[in-house]
C-alpha cells in the first residue's frame, strides 16, 4: 500500500467502481490479479468463488487470462503495474505515467481509517468526491476544505489500502478541459484522534480476551479445590454416620468428623453421636488389616512367579553358555574362521556376564527370604525381655519364700540346741562335740540352702 499499487493484497484492492467500458475495468483488474467486477458490483465470472481465491493465495482464473491455468506467469516486482482510465458518472479518472516512481506517503498510524486527499479540482463538491471513494467502502464522514483537499474516514480500515490506490491519478469533471476542473489526486494516510482511540480500545479488548483465556487453561491445569465442609446437624451426622459404614464413602465421611471435632461441634447433647461414629471408624480398621493382608498375599504370590520365571530364564542361560563352551572345544573351535571365533568368544563372554547378573538376582532373592525366615523364628525382642523380666520375678518371690522356711528351720533347730545343751548339761565331752560337730554341719547345711 505505500509504493501506490505495486505490492498491494487480493484482500485489499477489491474495488467495483462503475465505469462506462466493461473490457476496460476488467483489464485493470486483471492487471492487478483481482477477481472482474461489473457496474453494478458483480463479478464478471459468475462460477469464481472468491473466497476460494483469498483462501487459497491462488489468483483467479479471469477472461484475459490466456489458456485455462490457474497460475499466471510471475509478474518481476520492478514492474509497475498498468492502471487504465476509470470512467465515474460525473468525472473520469486518468492513471499516473506508470514510468514514474509511485507517490509517496507517510507512515500509517495505528488503526488508521482516515485518508488525506489533496489535489481535487476547485469545481469539486463532496458529492463528486463520495462518488470517487465510496467504491473504496463505506464513508462515515467527509472533512472539505476550502482549499483543494478533505479528510474522508472509512469504516475499516482496509478501505484505506483501496483509496490509495488512487493516488496519483489525474481527475476531470465531465468533459471539462478547464483548470478548475481538474486536478491530481494525492491521498495519503491522515492521523485522527478517533481512530487512535478506537485502535486503543480493540488492544484493549484484545488484551483483556488474552487475559481470560491464559486465566481459564491455568484454571484448567489447577488441582480442584476441596468441597467445603457442611455444617453439623442431627441429619448430617446420621447421613455421615451411614457413610463411615461404606467402604466406598468412608474417606470422605472421616474427613468430614474429623472437621467436626476441631471445629468443636462435640457437647454433652451430641456426644453419643460422636461416638457411635468414632466407634465406627474404629471398626472401619478390621477391613484395613484385611485388605493389608490380601496384598501382602498378593505380593509374595508374584515374588514366587518372579522367582519361578527368573530360574527358568538362568536354566535358559546356563544353556546357551554351555553351548558356546561346546563351540570353544578344540573339536569344533578349528573348523571357525577367525571372525567367527571373534563373535563366539564376545557372545560367550555377553551371556556369561547377563547369566551371573541374573544368578546374583535370584540368590539375593533367596537370600532375602532366608532372612525372613530365621526373623520369623526368632521372636520378638520385646516379647523376650518381657517374658525374662517375668521369670526372674516370679523366681525372686520364690527364693524369698525359701529363705523364709530356712530361716524358721534354722530358729526351731538352735531352741533345740538350747534345750539339749540345758538338760544334757553333764554329758561327757565326747557326746559334747560330736553334738557340736552335728551342729555344725546342720548349720552349714542350712546356710548352703540359704544361699
Amino acid at each position: 500500500s505505500t509504493d501506490g499499487g505495486r505490492n498491494l493484497s487480493l484482500d485489499s484492492i477489491l474495488m467495483g467502481l462503475p465505469m462506462s467500458d466493461p473490457t476496460a475495468w476488467a483489464t485493470a483488474m486483471n492487471n492487478l490479479g483481482m477477481a472482474p467486477m461489473g457496474m453494478t458490483g458483480q463479478p464478471l465470472l459468475p462460477d469464481f468463488d472468491p473466497a476460494l481465491g483469498m483462501m487459497t493465495g491462488i489468483p483467479p482464473i479471469n477472461p484475459m487470462m490466456p489458456g485455462l491455468g490457474i497460475v499466471p506467469p510471475p509478474i518481476p516486482p520492478d514492474m509497475p503495474a498498468v492502471k487504465e482510465i476509470i470512467h465515474c458518472k460525473s468525472c473520469t479518472l486518468f492513471p499516473p505515467n506508470p514510468h514514474l516512481p509511485p507517490p509517496a506517503t507517510r507512515e500509517r498510524p495505528p488503526g488508521c481509517k482516515t485518508v488525506f486527499v489533496g489535489g481535487l479540482p476547485e469545481n469539486g463538491t463532496e458529492q463528486i468526491i463520495m462518488e470517487v471513494f465510496e467504491q473504496c467502502g463505506e464513508v462515515i464522514a467527509i472533512r472539505k476544505s476550502k482549499k483543494n483537499f478533505c479528510h474522508i474516514r472509512f469504516a475499516e480500515e482496509f478501505m484505506v489500502d483501496k483509496a490509495l490506490y488512487l493516488s496519483g491519478y489525474r481527475i476531470r469533471l465531465g468533459s471539462s478541459t478547464d483548470k478548475k476542473d481538474t486536478g491530481r489526486l494525492h491521498v495519503d494516510f491522515a492521523q485522527a484522534r478517533d481512530d487512535l482511540y478506537e485502535w486503543e480500545c480493540r488492544q484493549r479488548m484484545l488484551a483483556r480476551e488474552e487475559r481470560h483465556r491464559r486465566r481459564l487453561a491455568e484454571e484448567r491445569f489447577r488441582p480442584p479445590s476441596p468441597p467445603p465442609v457442611v455444617h453439623y446437624s442431627d441429619h448430617e451426622c446420621s447421613v455421615v454416620a451411614e457413610k463411615l459404614k461404606d467402604d466406598t464413602k468412608f474417606s470422605e465421611a472421616i474427613q468430614t468428623l474429623l472437621t467436626w471435632i476441631e471445629r468443636g461441634e462435640v457437647n454433652r447433647r451430641t456426644a453419643n453421636n460422636f461416638y457411635s461414629m468414632i466407634q465406627s471408624a474404629n471398626s472401619h480398621i478390621r477391613r484395613l488389616v484385611n485388605e493389608k493382608a490380601a496384598h501382602e498375599k498378593e505380593m509374595e504370590e508374584a515374588k514366587e512367579k518372579f522367582k519361578l520365571a527368573l530360574s527358568g530364564i538362568l536354566v535358559q542361560f546356563e544353556q546357551i553358555v554351555a553351548v558356546y563352551h561346546s563351540a570353544s572345544k578344540q573339536k569344533a573351535w578349528d573348523h571357525f574362521t577367525k571372525a567367527q571365533r571373534k563373535n563366539i568368544s564376545v557372545w560367550c563372554k555377553q551371556a556369561e556376564e547377563i547369566r551371573n547378573i541374573h544368578n546374583d538376582e535370584l540368590m539375593g532373592i533367596r537370600r532375602e527370604e532366608e532372612m525372613e525366615m530365621s526373623d520369623e523364628e526368632i521372636e520378638d525382642p520385646s516379647e523376650m525381655k518381657e517374658t525374662e523380666e517375668s521369670a526372674l520375678v516370679s523366681q525372686v518371690e520364690a527364693l524369698k519364700e525359701e529363705n523364709d522356711s530356712l530361716r524358721w528351720q534354722l530358729d526351731a533347730y538352735r531352741n533345740e540346741v538350747e534345750l539339749l545343751k540345758q538338760e544334757q548339761g553333764k554329758a561327757t565331752r565326747d557326746e559334747d562335740t560330736t553334738k557340736e560337730q552335728q551342729l555344725k554341719l546342720l548349720q552349714q547345711a542350712l546356710q548352703g540352702m540359704q544361699k
